[in-house]
């Protein structure tokens, strides 16, 4: 229970009717959420609009309309002149405020850090939460694979989740003792007003390309680096990537305290030096820290983008007073399910485990692991199903022109038969002179690649990552490719490698 004063606080609206002085018992955006005395938020969606809902939710008990434009509450009997109506500019706004305000103001109670970009978001919140974590803080993390509050881990929906739902796990995390929250903030989670309502400590960028451009997305690529930069005027320290072409243009306008991190050499945090490591069933890199802070540093995953995640997590963390012995420890232990996921299998090859699912973020992760001068390159992938076929065309030729061999097998298929996917991705390799076999069954084919891998491969399970299902036909089966992988062992008696799975 609150009082719609102290919801309205920090909230402009016009007063259109009704009685101000109200006891709200839930704020409420969902119609089939509403109970006696709510106030409801109507919400315009994509495909339904919330206001079109006005006369029902108030014949449900809704006592407080928070609108956009006019409502109807017509057939809602009597009760319509109890209604008290508010009217603002936009809806999502004024739902992330009211959110905040009904759960309290939780991140008034801890340091927020959130992290936007085209990639490298996943992997830096989870870097950032175990360096903080060596460090004795006790940090919640809120991103696209999922939530963590506490040993509690919720399977996450959107990247950045509807404001009334970030709030209520802020105050989740707050009531659990967390100090620190690091999230991913997805340039729709930006656009849709979901992180109004409170001011990030710090805001990071990692890096842009052309993405989640489209249909109730983003228009263009302007509207995208537009939209990526409003974080920037809602945080008070943000950070970076100086060596992003696109740099100034995410920066303009800024209202916060800013900082660079990158090699360009006016970075304020710079790699130097930059080594590549190639150990049995392993890649990493090694490189200088100089400028804010002066140390090496080790990584366990391969190539550049490593040196980005892991430059971003230094620059976050030093915030905190964390000591570089701490953050070395973190780095050599910290592991990101799905994000470039090392699965010792053998000490002659290196398997591992991406989430790269189109062509750009395969290119990318294919271009970086040329740079160790494999024996053979070797790349297993499929396309989701009920997607546009372009994507399959692309990347079967990315992987055609950059892979030695590549296994073209299931993703998820959903509503599409296999072998037709398969048929779209071989049109991209045709493209090209790459060497492929096709295996439509996913097991079968990891299994190919671990019975045919030869000293010095470096074999890619490309496009699953995290996930630990395959979808058919409208069915969720489970598919974890670890447990694939750890049944493929034990078929083989390869005991002695289980133990790192």
């Amino acid at each position: 229970m609150a009082l719609l004063s102290d919801l309205l606080e920090d909230l402009k609206y016009e007063w259109v009717t009704g009685s101000m002085d109200r006891d709200v018992t839930a704020v409420v955006y969902d119609s089939r959420k509403v109970i006696e005395g709510c106030l409801f938020l109507c919400i315009v969606g994509t495909n339904v609009d919330g206001h079109d809902f006005a006369a029902e939710v108030v014949r449900q008990g809704a006592r407080i309309l928070v609108v956009e434009k006019e409502v109807s509450l017509e057939g809602a009997g009597e009760v319509a002149k109890e209604v008290t109506v508010l009217r603002v500019a936009d809806t999502r706004y004024a739902m992330a405020f009211l959110s905040a305000a009904w759960f309290g103001h939780p991140a008034r109670e801890m340091k927020i850090i959130g992290i936007t970009g085209t990639k490298g978001k996943t992997t830096t919140t989870y870097l950032v939460k175990s360096i903080l974590e060596h460090a004795g803080y006790k940090v919640g993390l809120i991103g696209t694979i999922e939530v963590i509050i506490g040993q509690e881990r919720i399977h996450a929906v959107n990247t950045t989740p509807e404001s009334w739902l970030l709030q209520q796990y802020f105050r989740q995390m707050a009531d659990q003792g967390c100090n620190v929250v690091v999230m991913e903030v997805s340039s729709q989670g930006l656009m849709l007003h979901r992180t109004q309502g409170f001011c990030f400590d710090y805001g990071i960028f990692t890096n842009i390309e052309p993405d989640h451009i489209g249909p109730n997305e983003h228009k263009d690529f302007e509207d995208y680096l537009r939209c990526k930069g409003l974080l920037f005027r809602q945080c008070k320290v943000g950070m970076m990537n100086r060596d992003d072409s696109h740099f100034e243009q995410v920066a303009q306008g800024h209202t916060c305290e800013l900082e660079t991190y990158g090699f360009h050499k006016e970075a304020d945090l710079r790699a130097e030096n930059l080594k590549l490591i190639k150990k049995p069933g392993e890649l990493g890199v090694l490189f200088e820290v100089r400028g804010l802070m002066d140390f090496s540093v080790e990584v366990i995953t391969p190539g550049r983008f490593s040196v980005y995640n892991a430059l971003t997590a230094i620059a976050i963390c030093r915030h905190f007073g964390v000591k570089e012995e701490t953050m070395r420890s973190a780095f050599r232990e910290v592991r990101v399910k799905g994000r470039i996921e090392m699965i010792r299998v053998s000490d002659e090859f290196t398997l591992m485990i991406d989430y790269a699912h189109n062509a750009m973020s395969l290119e990318s992760l294919l271009t970086t692991l040329r740079e160790y001068q494999p024996n053979r390159l070797i790349c297993l992938f499929g396309c989701g199903g009920n997607r546009s076929k372009i994507r399959r065309y692309e990347m079967g030729e990315v992987s055609g022109r950059l892979a030695d061999l590549t296994i073209i097998t299931s993703d998820n298929p959903r509503f599409e038969e296999p072998q037709a996917i398969i048929e779209d991705i071989k049109i991209g390799m045709g493209r090209t002179e790459g060497d492929y076999v096709e295996i439509c069954d996913r097991r079968e084919a990891i299994a190919y690649v671990i019975d045919h891998g030869q000293p010095g491969d470096i074999i890619v399970l490309a496009g699953k990552g995290h996930e630990d299902y395959q979808e058919i036909k409208g069915v969720k089966y489970p598919m974890d490719e670890r447990e694939l992988i750890r049944d493929i062992l034990k078929e083989r008696g390869w005991k002695e490698n289980l133990q790192t799975l």
